[in-house]
């Protein structure tokens, strides 16, 4: 008892000590001291402190006593004098009776290296880098090199990314450390929600990205699958026309994308008319959807960014992949050239229907006619390890759509012999190339140079012969005419990456680009005289600049700050341009965060689109002085709620406005081959504005998600519509998407997909009357041809809803040599008749008789095809 009593005793004087000093100490920081000047060294002020205050300092040989302080006021207190000394030095303080000990900044130390797959050794880019407790972190960049700047201290650093197991590595920071981890993948069966794997981290808003496994689980036109239509399933993105590979994104047009392809633009992305993209899903392997918040590093569109990273080659073995569909078959096969040392990948697609159906048309025609189709694509990269701070990379993409008909007779009589023959030919293409340099400069700094070219071209063909010969004369009459039109780029680019400390991460850079443009030249050929009409080819230099800086203000606030210069030199013009970049992120709770953009963005190229459907005649042309660049600016907020790593909701609102848009007059196409491009078009604005809805599932054996937009688009013309604002022709005011994933067994796994839109606005005449009647000057008579057809204004009528489901099935099954996998799929599942045009039929001037029909273009459509590994 007695015992107890002294301990207590004790404890009580202990505790009554340790009050007064703190009291005490309390009680000097309050002393405020007379300054004798506004602006005086650290060892001036501690001299007026030791004076004016009965208190001394210690401090060692590093503090910077000469640093000069300038202050507002005379008279201050001693708190504030050191809180702006360590402001300015980073020295805190600690009070030890009438001592107050300034202690110097823990050591600082960079955490740096790369992120990859264990069993492939692939970059895993956006994969998240953080400590915990106190969470700090970053994403890997497009390279899968992080760096992470702390003070030295003992780290526990988390390593996650979907779709795979979380590392957790614990060790004491005392120096520059390189750190490459490497993270296993594991089934949608076996992932585990733990809260070390989420977190919420990132400023810029409106920027999604999509698994590759979820691209290929989900189902596919005609079996063949397609990354761009599976981002159309995404709010804010509509796919424009039935079964289209475009991207109409926040109310833009396709040309207001930036695709690309390892850094490198692709200026024509679809095959088939467009149905499909010609992007293979076997050689790609990471892809990113940037809608608006565009960080600085980007520029030259107006409305979205696609990033698209191939895959680098499995580093450790030799394996291969392919798949065999009704449309196209493709192979893809990567390894290693020198192990730990470099590696490759090749990927090949190609349709084949006409290489079978070519014996069979030559058949029933005697040989007379030859028809086909392809297309095909092909996808390389080697990499080179060549040291533990630099890697150098090659990659090259090329594809090709032709379209070839010929026809050929020959006819024989007693004294005559006629031949003909006719050829005709479309097609287009791309070629892409990238030379990249990725440099490890310090732990703090990255770098990435690359080299790039870039080119698409289209070109026509119409060639007709006739040749006729009697016993008496011969007769050859020959034409051809050839069409051609494209782009070409040669650019270089710097990129630096630097993380100076835990509150920054800044990149950094400047490009130029060598655009060569051809809009158009027809040439002529009649009897061996070659006629050439159309537009000249234009040449332009781009070039420009940009910083950004995403700053911790503190654990709740962050900041991306950013500009980008760019400047356009064409014919004698300079075009410039400096574009602010802002984006915030709020932290309501750990849970909840507010985010917020502004964007200014410009381009300088133009596509100028036919009206209509079909053939890709469209024209890539330069900014010029009588078409002038396009800019736009975006404003866009939103909230992000995510419980844990499974779930993530987002709601964004945004607002767009463009100028300089381009559009064909009334009545003028690219056929109209004797004029300039320059005189065919109308200039003009767009405004569009909505809200999106965003939620998904992203892992366990059931993933997906689901998106709703509500939307208006506009364009506006003044020599259209008399100057009138009306609706984009892909202006859908709902738009809603469903994608599912489950995962049933090791076995077997189920997709489905489904779409409903409102319709699109279409243009088409209300009424017809005849001027005669009407009496107008100038007209003669009461005909069924002199009747004209009355349209109140551009897209004055909307089509029907769009719906459709689409599902699959797959059965995998493991093999002595590698893995088979069958799909069935079903597109349209429920032969839906949605709506691909319009068109009035009936003879005009008789109204009871004229009607709107709809025409549709897909039914149901089965397929199947079966993929292999090895």
């Amino acid at each position: 008892m007695t015992r107890s009593i002294s301990i207590r005793v004790v404890l009580i004087i202990v505790l009554f000590f340790l009050l007064t000093l703190r009291i005490y100490a309390q009680g000097i920081l309050d002393k405020k001291i007379v300054l004798s000047e506004q602006e005086l060294s650290i060892h001036t002020i501690l001299s007026e402190i030791r004076k004016q205050v009965d208190v001394d300092f210690s401090y060692g040989s590093a503090f910077p006593l000469t640093l000069k302080i300038t202050f507002s006021q005379h008279e201050i207190a001693v708190s504030e004098i050191l809180k702006r000394i360590k402001a300015e030095t980073g020295f805190s303080y600690k009070v030890s009776g009438k001592k107050i000990m300034l202690v110097p900044p823990p050591k600082k130390h960079t955490i740096s290296g790369y992120l990859r797959d264990a069993a492939s050794g692939e970059n895993l880019i956006g994969a998240n880098v953080y400590t915990v407790p106190m969470i700090s972190g970053t994403f890997t960049n497009t390279y899968g090199h992080y760096g992470l700047t702390l003070p030295s201290d003992s780290v526990t650093l988390i390593c996650s990314y979907i779709g795979y197991e979380s590392r957790k590595i614990k060790f004491f920071l005392d120096k520059d450390t390189i750190l490459n981890v490497t993270l296993s993948s594991q089934t949608l069966q076996e992932v585990v929600i733990t809260d070390e794997d989420r977190i919420q981290d990132i400023t810029r808003m409106s920027t999604i990205e999509i698994p590759v496994a979820h691209i290929e689980a989900l189902p596919a036109m005609a079996g063949e699958i397609d990354p761009l239509k599976t981002l159309q399933l995404l709010p804010g993105v509509q796919s424009g026309t039935e079964a289209s590979s475009g991207l109409y994104v926040r109310g833009g047009s396709p040309d207001q994308n930036l695709i690309l392809l390892d850094g490198v633009p692709v200026y024509n992305a679809s095959h088939l008319f467009g149905f499909f993209s010609v992007f293979n899903s076997d050689a790609i392997n990471h892809i990113e959807l940037i809608k608006g918040g565009f960080p600085a590093r980007y520029g030259g569109r107006l409305s979205s960014v696609v990033n698209i990273s191939m895959k680098e080659g499995d580093q450790q073995k030799f394996k291969g992949q392919g798949s065999i569909g009704l449309i196209a078959s493709r192979l893809t096969l990567e390894g290693q050239l020198k192990r730990n040392k470099s590696s490759f990948l090749i990927s090949a697609r190609r349709t084949l229907t006409d290489i079978f159906a070519r014996p069979f048309i030559e058949e029933a025609t005697d040989g007379d006619h030859d028809n086909g189709y392809h297309f095909y694509d092909l996808n390389a990269k080697v990499n080179y390890h060549i040291n533990d701070h630099n890697r150098l990379y090659l990659s090259v993409y090329t594809g090709n759509d032709k379209i070839a008909t010929s026809y050929k007779r020959t006819l024989n009589a007693d004294t005559t012999r006629l031949s003909n023959a006719s050829k005709y030919r479309l097609a287009w293409g791309n070629v892409t190339a990238a030379l990249r340099l990725n440099s490890v400069i310090t732990p703090k700094v990255f770098s990435n140079l690359t080299a790039t070219y870039s080119q698409y071209r289209m070109n026509t063909l119409n060639q007709v012969e006739e040749d006729v010969k009697t016993t008496v004369t011969h007769t050859n009459t020959f034409f051809r005419s050839y069409y051609i039109s494209g782009i070409r780029d040669i650019a270089v680019r710097e990129d630096f990456d630097i993380t100076p400390n835990i509150n920054h991460s800044i990149k950094t850079g400047a490009y130029g680009i060598y655009h060569s443009f051809s809009p158009g030249a027809l040439t002529y050929n009649v009897i061996s005289k070659d006629t050439v009409v159309g537009s000249y080819d234009i040449n332009a230099l781009e070039y420009g600049a940009y910083a950004e800086d995403d700053i911790n203000l503190s654990r709740r606030l962050k900041l991306n700050l950013g500009l980008h210069y760019a400047a356009f030199l064409v014919e004698d013009k300079n075009y410039s341009s400096i574009q602010p970049r802002l984006a915030l992120r709020y932290l309501l709770t750990d849970k909840i965060a507010l985010k917020a953009s502004y964007v200014q963005m410009k381009q300088f190229i133009h596509l100028l689109t036919n009206v209509g459907i079909g053939l890709p005649t469209d024209l890539w042309l330069p900014a010029t002085p009588l078409a002038k660049p396009e800019d736009s600016w975006q404003a866009a907020g939103g909230i992000t709620y995510s419980p844990g790593n499974a779930y993530e909701f987002i709601l964004e609102g945004y607002y767009k406005q463009m100028t300089g848009l381009i559009e064909y007059k009334n009545g003028a196409s690219f056929l109209q081959s004797e004029k300039d491009w320059q005189s065919k078009i109308e200039t003009g604005n767009g405004e569009s504005y909505g809200t999106e809805i965003f939620v998904r599932k992203k892992s366990g054996a059931f993933t997906g998600w689901m998106g709703y937009t509500l939307a208006w688009a506009f364009r506006q013309f003044e020599n259209i519509d008399a100057g009138q604002r009306f609706p984009f022709k892909y202006d859908r005011r709902h738009d809603l998407e469903v994608a599912a994933m489950y995962a049933w067994n090791e076995k077997i796994d189920l997709s489905l997909t489904w779409v409903y839109g409102s319709g699109y606005p279409v243009t088409l005449a209300t009424a017809s009357y005849n001027p005669h009647s009407m009496g107008i000057p100038g007209n003669t008579g009461g005909a069924v041809s002199s009747y004209v057809e009355y349209i109140p204004g551009r897209n004055n009528f909307r089509m029907q809803d769009y719906h459709r489901l689409d599902a699959s099935i797959s059965f995998s099954k493991k093999k002595k040599w590698g893995e088979r996998r069958w799909v069935f799929g079903l597109y349209n599942a429920y032969n839906r008749k949605n709506p691909f045009y319009l068109s009035v039929e009936g003879s005009i001037g008789f109204e009871s008789k004229r009607k709107v029909v709809q025409h549709s273009l897909f039914p149901i459509i089965p397929s199947v095809s079966y993929n292999f590994k090895f």
